[in-house]
């Protein structure tokens, strides 16, 4: 079990997030201050350091150095968002903005210890790293483990490759797909992997900033620039110099703020708000959405020029739906972790949930999914994980392809010329077969109904492999 240490001033901070990270099955030690931190424990000892950046006496970042290597993520208001980046250029591992969300600080720890038993691992088995580059050159994953996400399906393979060609450019990226695939862990995998690495990543979520701060929060803004503005401050652009500045879901930033961001793009400069002076910065910009740039450039939501200027070079994630095995690899990762948290090693997935987990089109993608699991296994009083324990909205997914067969028509006539299906077929294979036999003299009701499941899962599933419903005929029913 990992040992935590919070180092926080305020009590009921500190209380409120030990609670938290223990109802994750974290040890969690805590002190106050740098110095009763020093006297009540050995520092090097903890997993992972919690601190607020602002203490009294020392700052939080002298844990850095007291911590001998161990990670330290800084806690800080988003006042002082700029020394924040400062205490990662002085090593510290990444920070947090209070207030801050409980899932995020659960994301931010689980995915630093992560982060840290990975290198660690690498860092010990040189030989078998080596051994794996030889042996591996046949091989369908050929180690995907310094990109660090899960999955080896051909389109996650093209994926692969881009990244590493990608990665060791200055070139902007734009990172495309649905909510929940995972951009943030494909933008992380090219600041990691690029010559910027050392320096800090700042990743800003556009639509979590409200509309009337977003321009002074990425380009900061002079004493007087605005009513509160008591005192100039640096923007996240300017705190991400010489490192990478990651937008997601940059299709909410503003027409205005969209014009500053272009003058960074072409001119390599940015003028805070309330500034006649504008300074260079050196950035690297990855942006990240799940809407169609191109589309709202057309329609005047979204500039064309940036949009140009952030299409140098496009990396589509696919959903999790279009990832066929993957989905059950990330599931059993996802079981691993949380079984680790509360020390349970007898988990598993009965076959109904690997059958469940294989077919349900997950809708939130790969966010969704953990989420089942850890519900699952908070919920699990055996060792074997059902469906049911799953809580997804399982149609086609309780079925096994036995029972899917077992499905088709009985009817004489001209139904008995489609091809039966066979052991080779799957439920998918079969599911289209069925469709586009007999889609030009049933119903959609009446082909639901063959199928045994009910109209939305028939439309689902026909956006989902690309079988259009016909407009004429009898399947035309209003």
């Amino acid at each position: 079990m990992p040992h935590i240490l919070i180092v926080e001033d305020e009590t009921i901070i500190r209380s409120a997030l030990r609670r938290l990270l223990e109802r994750n099955q974290y040890q969690v030690s805590e002190a106050g201050s740098v110095q009763e931190a020093q006297e009540r424990f050995s520092i090097p000892t903890f997993d992972l350091i919690v601190s607020d950046l602002r203490l009294p006496g020392a700052p939080g970042t002298e844990l850095i150095k007291l911590g001998q290597g161990k990670p330290v993520l800084i806690m800080t208001s988003y006042a002082s968002l700029r020394s924040a980046v400062d205490s990662m250029k002085m090593g510290a591992v990444d920070y947090i903005a209070k207030p801050f969300d409980h899932d995020e600080m659960l994301q931010a720890v689980a995915r630093i210890l992560r982060d840290r038993q990975s290198a660690h691992t690498t860092a010990a088995e040189p030989s078998a790293a080596k051994a794996a580059n030889g042996a591996g050159k046949s091989g369908v994953d050929n180690s995907n483990g310094e990109i660090g996400i899960i999955g080896s399906c051909p389109p996650m393979q093209d994926l692969y490759s881009k990244i590493r060609k990608v990665a060791p450019t200055d070139s902007n990226v734009l990172i495309q797909g649905e909510s929940g695939t995972g951009k943030e862990l494909v933008a992380r995998a090219l600041h990691n992997l690029s010559k910027r690495a050392k320096a800090p990543m700042i990743s800003v979520n556009c639509a979590a900033i409200p509309e009337s701060l977003i321009e002074s929060e990425l380009f900061g803004h002079e004493k007087g620039a605005f009513t509160g503005a008591s005192a100039g401050r640096a923007g996240l652009v300017e705190a991400a110099d010489g490192g990478t500045l990651f937008l997601d879901e940059i299709g909410e930033l503003p027409l205005e703020a969209q014009a500053r961001l272009l003058r960074v793009l072409q001119e390599g400069e940015i003028r805070r708000v309330g500034s006649v002076q504008s300074q260079k910065v050196d950035v690297r910009l990855i942006a990240a959405t799940h809407r169609d740039l191109k589309s709202l450039a057309k329609i005047g939501q979204f500039r064309e020029d940036l949009y140009y200027r952030l299409h140098v070079i496009a990396l589509k994630l696919p959903a999790l739906r279009e990832r066929g095995a993957d989905v059950n690899e990330i599931a059993n990762a996802f079981l691993a972790r949380q079984s680790a948290r509360i020390n349970r090693t007898d988990l598993k997935f009965a076959a109904d949930a690997e059958q469940a987990i294989r077919h349900y089109s997950w809708p939130g993608n790969v966010r969704e999914l953990e989420n089942a699991v850890e519900r699952a296994v908070i919920l699990s009083e055996s060792p074997e994980i059902s469906a049911e324990l799953l809580g997804i909205d399982i149609e086609l997914s309780d079925l096994d392809d036995d029972d899917f067969i077992g499905l088709a028509p009985q009817q004489g006539g001209a139904n008995n010329t489609s091809h039966e299906p066979t052991e080779d077929l799957s439920l998918e294979d079969y599911f289209q077969h069925f469709v586009l036999e007999h889609q030009d003299h049933m119903t959609e009701t009446e082909l639901a109904r063959k199928l045994g499941v009910s109209r939305k899962c028939l439309w689902e599933r026909r956006q989902r492999l690309g079988i259009p419903r016909r407009k004429t005929g009898v399947a035309s029913e209003s």
